[in-house]
């Protein structure tokens, strides 16, 4: 794997991550109080399914590059 790619992809993470914050810095701070008020076992579920959704995402766009 290129290291190029790596670096990449890890800065487009870090804009889209920051993107709410920037856009909308209000309703950021409202979802982490409603997030505070969620259950365990909700945020582990939430977790594990954009895990898979990543892991899928990736998966493809790996399969149609690399090939």
């Amino acid at each position: 794997m290129n290291i190029y790619l790596i670096f990449l992809l890890a800065g487009a993470i870090m804009v889209i991550e920051g993107l709410p914050y920037f856009l909308m810095p209000s309703k950021v701070k409202s979802i982490y109080e409603k997030i505070k008020d969620m259950s365990d076992l909700s945020l582990r579920i939430f977790g594990i399914i954009m895990i898979i959704i990543g892991f899928i995402i990736v998966y493809l766009v790996k399969s149609k590059v690399c090939s």
